[in-house]
């Protein structure tokens, strides 16, 4: 009757590999503007977007999510970014792991990410 809602607690969040599925401009400071696409459905595109003058929403990051954002390239696991991002920003960015948790569930939800062994790293039980 209800269909389950699917949820993520299966499977290790460490051990997926995040890729980005939207673009991106890099400023000078090195803070990353998320180009996020006005319309995902085919139609609104076609006939409402070619009329507006911006195309995208732009999604100002700071300096941690700029970072994170920039290790999201679909080669380097959860893991490997927190430590990286826990190494850079030292107490700045503590609890790491629930922020980077919080933060990457924020991302997946605007579709913003995908994980790209998601599949696979359920089929290997990584709980």
């Amino acid at each position: 009757m209800f269909k389950k809602k699917k949820t993520r607690s299966e499977v290790n969040l460490l051990t997926l590999v995040p890729e980005r599925l939207v673009e991106h401009e890099l400023g000078e400071d090195g803070i990353v503007t998320i180009l996020a696409p006005r319309f995902t459905n085919r139609l609104m595109k076609k006939l409402i977007e070619s009329r507006m003058k911006k195309r995208y929403v732009r999604i100002k990051l700071d300096e941690i999510g700029s970072a994170v954002w920039l290790l999201c390239d679909g080669r380097s696991d959860v893991g490997r970014v927190a430590e990286t991002v826990s190494d850079r920003f030292g107490e700045k960015i503590q609890p790491c792991h629930d922020r980077l948790a919080l933060f990457f569930a924020q991302l997946e939800a605007s579709q913003f990410i995908r994980y790209s062994n998601l599949e696979s790293a359920r089929e290997a039980g990584c709980v």
